[in-house]
């Protein structure tokens, strides 16, 4: 079954007075183009997400964004006792060293301390990055990110299937108007060897007739019409098989237009003519949709 490559994903998670929401979003692209943004307390496990994100997605454009907050009753200021009492036990020993010496020190107030590296803190700014929890998050974003991917791409399957019956359709349509229209052309052949015969002297009959069967070769449009079929059956044949497919579908898609183009320059009938431009249409249509398969 064939994946979409346009999805999104969200979870969330708390540990150790922080909590985050981790978020991806996919759109469509020739490759894989992971695209993240990491806090910067995180940015030393970016190449282990991109290795998570590489093991389970081919193509796609994936974007990746990770917030981290620290929690209400986290975040608010305390005192840490331990480095209060030894700022205010170095303050004491240097007023001591200073009086032997000769020197006053003016007193220190507690707001003072207050103010020293250390002694307010908040619990999550000290805190250890939770690493397995957010990468665990990671992992259940994931799997939701491939689960929507393989929801849409069963709707885009059945998209694509109807389009293929469209051209099967149309392809025979196409056989039908090409066999009906052989009598006029061999008619139109006659008509024109004889007029060419009745106007040039000295013409080779063996070699106008030669050149006139060529041209009626050149606008026999049963290969293209085979072509097409063949087409058709190897696009069903991807979308029933396994794994990425995407590539391989826009290079269909190339030859599928390549051959309705040749059958609309060779068709010299209006029916066959418009045959061929319903063709494109529905090849154009199609085209569209498998730009967005992985």
């Amino acid at each position: 079954m064939i994946s979409s490559m346009t999805a999104f994903a969200s979870t969330t998670g708390q540990s150790r007075g922080l909590s985050w929401t981790l978020e991806m979003r996919g759109v469509n692209a020739k490759g894989l183009d992971i695209r993240l943004r990491l806090p910067e307390r995180m940015i030393e496990h970016e190449q282990a997400v991109r290795t998570r994100l590489s093991k389970n997605f081919a193509r796609g454009n994936i974007s990746l964004t990770l917030r981290i907050e620290e929690e209400a009753a986290a975040s608010l200021p305390k005192l840490d006792e331990d480095v209060f009492e030894a700022y205010v036990r170095a303050a004491i020993r240097g007023r001591t060293i200073a009086k032997n010496i000769g020197l006053r020190l003016i007193e220190a107030s507690a707001a003072d301390y207050m103010g020293l590296r250390g002694v307010i803190r908040t619990d999550a700014a000290g805190a250890e990055m939770p690493v397995e929890p957010i990468m665990a998050s990671l992992d259940a974003a994931i799997a939701d990110f491939a689960s929507m991917r393989r929801s849409e791409g069963a709707a885009l399957d059945v998209v694509l299937r109807d389009q293929l019956a469209q051209i099967a359709r149309l392809a025979g349509e196409a056989a039908t108007q090409a066999e009906a229209r052989k009598p006029q052309m061999a008619q139109t052949l006659k008509t024109n060897l004889a007029r060419v015969m009745d106007n040039v002297d000295g013409a080779d009959p063996d070699r106008v007739a030669q050149e006139l069967a060529m041209l009626a070769v050149k606008a026999d449009v049963s290969e293209e019409i085979d072509r097409l079929i063949a087409h058709v059956a190897a696009a069903e044949a991807l979308l029933d098989s396994d794994g990425p497919v995407g590539r391989k579908l826009d290079f269909l898609m190339q030859e599928f237009n390549r051959e309705a183009n040749t059958l609309c320059s060779k068709s010299g009938a209006p029916e066959l003519t418009r045959t061929g431009l319903d063709l494109k249409a529905v090849i154009d249509q199609m085209r569209e949709q498998v730009q967005n398969v992985e």
